[in-house]
């Protein structure tokens, strides 16, 4: 294809790009399709092999600075003569690279499987047929069949449109929908007003299409954006994790120089200096926290999916566990969604077989988005013998509020509109009587209103419906006046029998709960009887109207149901409610993608509208406000568990590292070895990377974790000391009492060093006593193993070849009778800590 026809190709006709693309308005062939994807795959982001992804991967482990400089340094070390310990810090170096490496990858498939259960799909002609395939295998010259909440895959000519509107506010910032039309423009028009073309990353907000895929890829208006603009947006768990990291590697740093500077001071080997601060810097690093951020949030994702909850994004899941309140739409979360026909009734409360016929013809015809109403209709059993043939359709949107059908029956043209019941009275002149005559409206819109109210208050959604011949054989929206109102649709979304319990659950974890929805308010009353709320606090959308931003935002406190809510208005009451909650959203239409988009966390449901479903962090794979309860309690389970290792790190690991450089100073040798530093972090990353998968004790789970920097900071210093406390006790006891050499002091410190990180570890995973509080099994068997190589290494016969020697048995006795003070002492000061800072 030339070009010129594709970048501008909203100045030809239809006819020109057919020929262009070789299609016509049956499509492409598969065979035809097939050829041009693999011609055309290099449009798309290249997939790289799996064993490339892994080697970069493996390769990202040793990218950090400190990482990069001690690998320098040992190799400068064996450049210069002195390979003693190039080949054991080597191989201690690369084993831990391993062990992040092998559960980073684990979790990266994890995400990968996750992505493609959520893969965008669209319908196209395939050899004149219609086929729902994935959208990145759509290719030029493809015809694509649109309906309302269908997200556009490609950049496309309209062929066919009716009363088609799209929301283009992600490319030229328009808030409001833009009409959409087939057409030929000028070729200098611009992007806002080319009114014949869509554009991919836009949405269909209301009426249906087939348009002709011009541009796929990259080659699109908004893969050129993408491939220049790549923002990705922190969560503030996220930030926070970056900024404490930050927090960390510059103390680690400045202590590192200092030491190394105080070490070629006192005239100490260069080499020998350098490695051991680079090791100390290596070792006080929080060098895991990425991988266990990302080890831990893919563990809970892996374990929502056994839940039925697919994660979009992996940081979304620390969000999830903040939420402290809950606001969805009532259908198919607080009731069945499994609506029921009660009744087809015309103005006078009498049964109709005259509706019914009317319902089901403008259920049947209309061909915009699935709904749950037109899809009960549809099973209607009709005594009438009359066949219809479809005229035309003017499909339904949040402005109208209503759906119109045309037909041609045997006799005659109807036009029959049904929709929201203030919307349909609006547009009628005339009643139909209960005999089939008609008159004047005027005397009956009270007593209709007055009906619709009491309909409400039972529990029952009543939709209008009206009809009016006609002569023309096409429509339009202007047609939509002087109808004859016909009567009410009533229906039935029974409350489910296990909301009260589910709510209740909620509450045990302090997340309120907030109903939003479009519904009168007489049936939002009724349903907030029915699930346990007797005496609701109700806003309705026109109260919303006149309410200031300010009161807004202490009346929102107090509300338990919104009703009669515009789909614009959603946005407002959520983000009111972001000033005082951490919100999550749970929707599934067109009407509610801005609110997903506004909320902390969106959620949505597998069978939602494109549009919602993308918007959306969560996907649910049922819509059941269970499923949802259990992804909450996960998203906590895995803030806790990576807090688990900052408090790790920042604590016992930071003190005993800040001891040795500490001591470096003072004794005449190396308290530790590097070698030895970098063996005492490879044996405690052993079970720091099964943290991830750790038991949560459920009173942990019952309120939202929060972030809190200050905490931590609070949590480093008390425990840092007295970590750094029981090393000086250490320090002495080695030195003055047991009157050791240095290999037996380096060798009574690793091992006081590594045992008091892992039994810290059990100390701390927990609020209550460690010993009431069973841990994860993979945590307990890792540790164990730790433990044993830690005390049995000075008695192996290579224990030389890392600087260890066998202790006296006076010694390690010594060693372990300090180390069970430090466990003594650590769970005092822990139960004193939590006292003092509940919050944690």
């Amino acid at each position: 294809m030339q070009s010129s026809a594709s970048d501008n190709f909203w100045q030809f006709d239809s006819a020109y790009l057919f020929k262009k693309l070789n299609s016509s308005d049956k499509g492409l062939s598969q065979a035809d399709a097939d050829k041009i994807l693999h011609q055309s795959s290099g449009l798309y982001p290249k997939n790289k092999s799996r064993l490339r992804k892994d080697a970069l991967l493996f390769i990202s482990q040793f990218k950090s600075p400190l990482m990069l400089l001690l690998i320098g340094a040992v190799l400068l070390s064996a450049f210069l003569g002195d390979t003693s310990d190039v080949f054991i810090i080597l191989f201690i170096v690369t084993s831990t690279g391993l062990l992040s490496f092998f559960q980073e990858r684990n979790a990266g498939r994890v995400v990968e499987k996750l992505q493609s259960m959520i893969s965008l799909k669209s319908t196209v002609l395939r050899d004149g047929l219609p086929k729902e395939i994935i959208s990145k295998q759509i290719v030029p010259g493809d015809i694509i069949i649109l309906n309302a909440g269908d997200l556009l895959p490609a950049d496309c000519l309209i062929i066919e449109a009716t009363e088609l509107h799209a929301n283009e506010s992600s490319l030229t910032g328009e808030s409001f929908p833009i009409r959409k039309e087939t057409g030929i423009l000028n070729e200098s028009t611009e992007l806002s007003q080319r009114t014949n073309c869509l554009w991919e990353g836009t949405s269909i907000v209301s009426g249906n299409a087939k348009a002709l895929v011009i541009q796929t890829g990259n080659n699109t208006i908004f893969g050129t954006i993408a491939l220049s603009a790549s923002n990705v947006i922190e969560t503030s768990f996220e930030k926070g994790i970056k900024d404490f990291g930050f927090f960390l590697i510059k103390i680690t740093l400045v202590l590192a120089a200092f030491i190394l500077m105080v070490n070629l001071l006192n005239h100490k080997n260069i080499i020998e200096s350098a490695l051991f601060a680079l090791a100390l810097a290596v070792g006080m690093a929080p060098e895991l926290l990425p991988a266990i951020s990302t080890i831990a949030m893919s563990a809970g994702a892996r374990r929502m999916l056994d839940k039925k909850v697919i994660v979009k994004k992996l940081s979304s899941i620390q969000n999830l566990g903040e939420v402290n309140l809950l606001c969805t739409d009532k259908t198919g979360t607080i009731t069945e969604g499994n609506i029921k026909i009660s009744g087809l009734i015309d103005g006078f409360g009498t049964e109709s077989e005259f509706i019914k016929q009317l319902a089901y013809w403008n259920a049947n015809f209309e061909t915009g988005y699935s709904n749950p109403i037109d899809d009960s209709i549809r099973q209607l059993t009709l005594d009438s013998k009359f066949t219809a043939e479809k005229i035309g359709e003017i499909p339904y949107d949040f402005i109208r509020k209503r759906l119109s059908i045309a037909i041609h029956t045997d006799t005659k043209n109807l036009l029959i509109s049904k929709g929201a019941f203030i919307q349909i009275l609006s547009i009628c002149t005339k009643i139909r009587l209960t005999d089939g005559n008609e008159e004047s409206i005027s005397a009956h819109k009270q007593e209709l209103e007055k009906k619709f109210e009491k309909f409400g208050t039972d529990g029952l959604r009543a939709i209008g419906i009206c009809y009016k011949n006609i002569d023309s054989n096409s429509i339009s929206k202007e047609m939509e006046a002087d109808m004859i109102f016909a009567g009410f649709i009533l229906l039935n979304d029974p409350i489910k029998s296990d909301i009260s319990q589910t709510i209740s659950e909620l509450h045990n974890l302090n997340v309120n709960l907030k109903i939003i929805t479009g519904d009168n308010r007489n049936i939002a009353k009724s349903i907030a009887q029915n699930i346990g709320i007797k005496n609701p606090v109700i806003m309705t959308g026109k109260e919303l109207f006149i309410i200031s931003p300010e009161a807004l935002k202490q009346l929102v406190k107090k509300t338990h149901i919104f009703a009669e809510v515009e789909p614009q208005q959603k946005e407002r009451i959520i983000l009111a409610l972001r000033k005082n909650y951490t919100v999550a959203y749970m929707g599934d239409g067109i009407n509610d993608v801005s609110a997903i988009t506004a909320a902390d966390v969106g959620i949505s449901v597998e069978n939602a509208v494109d549009v919602a479903r993308e918007a959306a962090d969560f996907v649910l794979m049922e819509k059941n406000l269970t499923v949802l309860v259990d992804g909450i309690k996960e998203g906590r389970k895995t803030f806790a568990n990576t807090l688990k290792y900052l408090y790790i790190n920042t604590g016992s690991t930071f003190g005993n590292m800040f001891s040795v450089a500490a001591a470096s100073l003072i004794l005449p040798f190396l308290p530790m070895l590097p070698k030895q530093i970098l063996l005492t972090n490879f044996l405690t990353d052993f079970p720091f990377l099964t943290v991830t998968s750790d038991n949560v004790d459920s009173e942990q789970l019952e309120r939202p974790g929060k972030w809190n920097l200050i905490l931590i900071r609070n949590y480093m210093l008390i425990f840092g000391i007295h970590s750094a406390l029981f090393d000086l006790i250490t320090f002495l006891t080695l030195l003055f009492v047991l009157k050791v050499k240095e290999s037996e002091f380096q060798t009574g410190w690793f091992i006081e060093s590594v045992l008091s990180e892992l039994f810290i570890l059990f100390i701390i995973r927990t609020h209550k006593s460690f010993f009431k509080s069973k841990p994860g099994n993979y945590l307990f068997i890792f540790s164990i193993i730790a433990l044993l190589i830690t005390i049995g290494l000075p008695y192996l016969p290579f224990s030389k070849d890392i600087g260890l020697t066998p202790l006296p048995f006076i010694n390690l006795i010594f060693m372990l009778v300090i180390v069970f003070f430090y466990i003594v002492t650590a769970e005092l000061l822990k139960i004193w800590f939590f006292k003092k800072f509940p919050n944690s």
